[in-house]
């Protein structure tokens, strides 16, 4: 299957536009035409319909599929390029909302630095295709687990820091006066939806365990990124959140009552570009690396090898000390 078609194909598909596609790729439409022919001879079957323009069931099927090849090949061609790439002077960090801490933030050098604030699930993209030189990735674990990221390329993970987990709810709630809280207690509170802010409520049914799409209901959605809003929002009685203790304390008109249990923690991690050495099960701590999902070390190689040099590899140094 030629890779080019296919970005065509996905391209078309999300625009629903012969047209629109040409455009955005800088093809003359006749060019998209034959590009989505030429993949459908291949696979022998119709992947769009024409008015509307629209994915047929198997190429519903095929963008199920597309979008890991492209971003996995994209990520080869960035991982490749790292190789004959001049020294970079200046650091591009992909984050996280909840992945900028004062001990991350202090880590980053003084200048050449440009900061991205991006959703979790893209932070492992970006430093994949070569967007940023790293990644700063939060999520919650059990303590000294490492977070289950996407398998999108070989990349280096480094747990960097672990914070305790609190609810935040109203100072005048019923549970404000408790020195700490259950999941199980709060399953049928309404809480706060906010996956970029704060816990997304997903991973809180997911650790729970509890019957598929049951419990922790949603009162609230908000889709920003600041955490303050977030707080204000639980403070103001529209849901409860679960915010890292040092980020939920001091939130005027609310109360953080830490999480007991499960026991669970709020991890941040690097990642890096290339994939690590192995170490024994159970060493996947802060200041411990691993390739993202397992075990391993983050390397530091000369210009040239393709592994994190320049400011990326001073920014994993200073993180880690």
């Amino acid at each position: 299957m030629d890779p080019h078609l296919l970005r065509t194909y996905v391209t078309v598909a999300r625009l629903a536009s012969f047209s629109e596609a040409a455009r955005e790729l800088g093809y003359t439409q006749s060019a998209v035409s034959q590009h989505i022919a030429a993949l459908e001879t291949d696979l022998g079957l119709p992947l769009l319909t024409r008015r509307p323009v629209a994915p047929t069931p198997a190429g519903h099927r095929l963008l199920e599929h597309a979008g890991a090849l492209l971003l996995r090949l994209d990520a080869a061609r960035a991982d490749l390029g790292r190789f004959a790439a001049a020294p970079r002077t200046t650091l591009t960090v992909a984050a996280s909302p909840l992945a900028l801490h004062p001990r991350t933030l202090a880590a980053l050098p003084a200048t050449g630095v440009t900061l991205r604030g991006l959703p979790r699930e893209q932070v492992p993209e970006a430093v994949a295709t070569g967007e940023a030189d790293a990644g700063l990735v939060d999520g919650i674990a059990a303590p000294s687990d490492p977070l289950r990221l996407p398998d999108v390329a070989p990349l280096a993970s480094t747990g960097v820091a672990e914070e305790p987990l609190a609810v935040v709810l109203p100072a005048s709630h019923p549970l404000a006066g408790r020195t700490g809280l259950r999941l199980d207690d709060l399953v049928d509170a309404r809480w706060l939806d906010a996956p970029a802010a704060g816990v997304p409520l997903e991973q809180l049914r997911a650790v729970h365990a509890g019957p598929a799409g049951r419990g922790f209901r949603t009162a609230l959605r908000y889709e920003g990124t600041d955490t303050r809003t977030l707080a204000a929002l639980s403070a103001a009685g529209h849901g409860l959140a679960l915010l890292p203790l040092p980020v939920a304390a001091g939130v005027h008109g609310a109360t953080a009552v830490p999480l007991v249990a499960p026991r669970l923690v709020h991890r941040t991690e690097l990642l890096l570009p290339g994939p690590g050495r192995t170490e024994p099960a159970g060493n996947a701590g802060p200041g411990r690396t691993e390739p993202a999902g397992n075990a391993g070390a983050v390397r530091t190689e000369p210009a040239g090898s393709g592994e994190p040099a320049g400011p990326a590899a001073e920014f994993a140094r200073r993180l880690q000390s």
